[in-house]
């Protein structure tokens, strides 16, 4: 009789945890007590969840408000009488964080990001002739040898306005070459008396930045003048110095309003050095004519465009463009190297007194070789087309 009991529990065991609930079971479920234990989970829940959202909802009023105040306060009394000491909190910067960098019009308090001024640009823009066809299949011919690489190039000659475009006007991430644009915001606002070339600035933790340049290595609170920095930032292609010049300008806003002004569509400065993400974008064609422009009287005096060249002529990197010309020419530039981007712009002089703007930005894999072999190419099949 026990083990037949121990049988009858084992089978009732079995039925309960494989088959269907019983006729009992179903009743059971259907009780009040059952029934109301299910309401109040139910209610928990639901409370639960409003605890959640009021939660929420306190937290973000607190970051919106208090938090704000109590910053304002703070730096209003610690940093007193520092400049910074009426810092308000922003509140469209908080919703919009990337509005300053791509800002570069204020008006009103106001910052919006606006087009390109097409009425009456400051720069002049390159008068092109007839279209240069055979260094253009010839160009598609080498990049064709190169599928991983996908690449810009503009070229234009001085004497006769002849030009080639491969993909010229597709916008492209500038890495260091932004620097240009920097440089020639930096000696129009010298010649507006809005700063001059030997005031001083110290270099502070918050400008020090890695990357490209040694400026990154020096003493805090060393200074410098605005020469030596522009002159470091273009010929070590320098950081830090790079952001030590922006932030004088009135950082990105203000670059970017003059870009607009000077009539450029493509062109803008989004982040702060060094741009590993590649969020600073140009064209081959924009940087094309801003070369042509610091040759241009109208646009820049004498001393600022003798400045700017010697600059541009002692940059240390001559392993792209340049390494594609013969010992006797001349090559006035700025490069740029990111993961997914290499690049070089300028001037090249050859030795019979020909003159021609050429720039190659090339997308590549990351850090591939591939992208300076297929630079270096090119700039040899350029030269050997404009000079002989």
């Amino acid at each position: 009789m026990p083990e037949l009991a121990r049988q009858q529990h084992y089978n009732n065991s079995y039925t309960r945890y494989t088959y269907p609930r019983t006729q009992a079971q179903t009743r059971s479920s259907q009780s009040p007590v059952y029934i109301r234990r299910q309401a109040d989970k139910k209610k928990i829940e639901r409370n639960y969840l409003i605890h959640r959202i009021v939660s929420v909802s306190v937290v973000a009023l607190l970051g919106f408000s208090v938090l704000p105040y109590g910053f304002n306060k703070v730096t209003k009394f610690m940093l007193n009488p520092t400049p910074y000491k009426e810092v308000k909190t922003d509140y469209q910067q908080l919703l919009f964080p990337t509005s300053n960098y791509l800002a570069n019009h204020w008006f009103l308090g106001q910052r919006s990001l606006e087009g390109a001024e097409v009425k009456k640009p400051q720069m002049a823009s390159l008068t092109e002739s007839s279209r240069l066809s055979g260094l253009e299949n010839q160009l598609k011919n080498l990049a064709s040898m190169y599928p991983s690489i996908h690449p810009s190039i503009y070229v234009w000659d001085y004497e006769s306005g002849n030009y080639a475009d491969i993909n010229a006007d597709e916008i492209f991430p500038t890495a260091s070459i932004i620097k240009l644009p920097v440089l020639v915001q930096l000696f129009r606002s010298i010649e507006k008396n809005q700063l001059n070339i030997y005031d001083e600035m110290p270099l502070t933790e918050y400008y020090r930045t890695e990357g490209s340049g040694s400026l990154q290595f020096k003493a805090a609170n060393s200074k410098y003048s605005i020469d030596t920095l522009a002159r470091m930032m273009i010929t070590e292609s320098d950081n830090s110095a790079t952001n030590m010049i922006m932030s004088k300008l009135g950082a990105m806003p203000d670059i970017n309003s003059g870009i607009r002004q000077w009539g450029l569509k493509h062109t803008y400065v989004q982040t702060w050095l060094p741009d590993l993400g590649g969020t600073n974008h140009s064209t081959a064609r924009d940087m094309a004519t801003i070369l042509y422009n610091i040759d241009n009287p109208d646009f820049l005096s004498t001393s600022s465009r003798e400045k700017i060249f010697d600059y541009m002529g002692h940059v240390h990197n001559n392993r792209l463009i340049a390494a594609g010309l013969p010992s006797g020419a001349t090559f006035l530039h700025k490069t740029g190297d990111i993961g997914k981007m290499l690049g070089d712009a300028g001037i090249v002089y050859a030795p019979n007194g020909k003159k021609y703007i050429v720039v190659i930005f090339a997308h590549r894999p990351h850090n591939s070789p591939l992208g300076k072999e297929f630079i270096v190419k090119a700039s040899e099949i350029i030269y050997n087309n404009m000079v002989y």
